[in-house]
């Protein structure tokens, strides 16, 4: 059993930890040295969770008489034990209710980041006992490793955690709100290392293409350059998705399913948010390329569930490191990623084609207007400026 020597001489650790006393009590202490009183119980055999004040403001022996008090209430049948929420289950729940609109992916690195970076300290922590002091030491320990923006996210998450407990009336308010006076700041946004200049794109793909890789790797990273679109969306690329013919254009073009695209995940099964590439010559030549180291001449008769970028079987994507592994082997390590064909087609064909093309350029990316009234109405895909600017895009690579 406890005393209240022991209370106070109870020191924080890097976790939050219980000191138990009897009947369910414990003095739950937390990394930031906050020391509150709580009580265990089960009520139709679920166990829950009451805060019956702070130490040293409840004395050890006052907070045995509370957990009298709450005991005999339950012995009578009156529960007057609002049941406790944590922290973590509080961030869970917030984390489930969004599942339905983010990416798998981006599903995953929230609670990832909140596991690493939160549940840890404040985890088992009343939400209503959280202070913003308590969340700046969390943050700054992020900050403290180098990691300037994950910090902002993490507050802006921790902010979103807090919104959506005040909507269900278990906090009154938000301490995350105002961390941002107190934190570091991002810093400048480091962007990917990408080639503006076309003279140096082309000396690239041609190094690329007597660089040492299986040749489904160099095919994929030329493609990737004269498609600019993201690295997963050519790693996937099966051959139904290719029109040969298509509809829209006219012309060959390609068809990227919303499901590797990076879209909303309530947008990723759905067809009206696919993306299309219309395909230049040189890209047609990649496909007619690829299509012969898999013995076909017409690329209409390959099976259309077929990777069209294979890695040496054939029934596995190339990996997602393999084209940057190429470029590096090519002698542009730190000059150019696989994801800065996208910089590349931007900046040089916004010069290129001048500011009447700019609206047509993103949408070639698959950028969504920032105004969403447009967004909402404009269903124009700009097909035929689109179809020039691939077309010029082809021509500027192939020199």
């Amino acid at each position: 059993m406890l005393t209240n020597a022991a209370a106070k001489a109870a020191q924080p650790l890097s976790r939050a930890h219980k000191l138990y006393d009897s009947g369910g009590l414990f003095l739950l202490v937390t990394p930031a040295g906050t020391k509150s009183w709580r009580l265990k119980y089960r009520r139709a055999g679920r166990e829950q969770l009451k805060t019956l004040g702070r130490f040293p403001d409840v004395n050890l022996a006052q907070a045995r008489t509370l957990r009298d008090q709450a005991k005999q209430d339950l012995a009578r049948g009156v529960d007057q034990l609002e049941q406790l929420r944590s922290f973590a289950d509080i961030a869970r729940a917030w984390h489930a209710h969004n599942l339905a609109r983010w990416s798998p992916v981006h599903a995953d690195d929230v609670i990832a980041g909140l596991e690493r970076d939160v549940f840890p300290a404040i985890g088992a922590m009343p939400i209503g006992d959280i202070r913003p002091s308590e969340l700046l030491q969390l943050i700054r320990r992020v900050e403290a490793r180098g990691c300037r923006a994950t910090a902002s996210r993490l507050r802006q998450r921790l902010s979103a955690v807090f919104g959506f407990a005040i909507a269900q009336d278990l906090v009154a308010a938000d301490p995350a709100a105002q961390l941002g006076r107190a934190m570091t700041g991002t810093g400048l946004v480091q962007p990917h290392p990408a080639l503006i200049d076309i003279a140096e794109c082309r000396a690239l793909l041609h190094a690329c293409e007597f660089a040492r890789a299986n040749l489904h790797v160099r095919l994929a990273s030329r493609f990737l350059a004269l498609t600019a679109v993201r690295l997963d969306a050519v790693r996937g690329m099966r051959w139904g998705e290719i029109e040969w013919s298509c509809m829209d254009t006219g012309r060959p073009a390609w068809r990227v399913p919303p499901a590797r695209m990076k879209l909303a995940r309530a947008k990723k099964g759905e067809a009206r948010f696919a993306h299309l590439v219309p395909l230049s010559a040189p890209a047609l030549a990649v496909l007619v390329a690829a299509a012969e180291i898999q013995g076909q001449r017409d690329g209409m008769s390959i099976d259309p569930e077929h990777l069209v970028f294979a890695a040496r079987g054939g029934a596995a994507p190339i990996g997602r490191g393999s084209i940057g592994a190429l470029i590096a082997r090519a002698g542009y390590q730190g000059r150019h990623v696989p994801h800065g064909w996208r910089s590349s087609f931007s900046t040089i064909l916004n010069d290129d084609l001048g500011p009447d093309f700019r609206a047509a350029i993103d949408r070639a990316l698959a950028h969504s207007p920032k105004d969403k009234v447009e967004a909402a109405y404009n269903r124009s895909g700009m097909i035929d400026q689109r179809t020039a600017i691939f077309n010029r895009w082809g021509e500027l690579l192939a020199g």
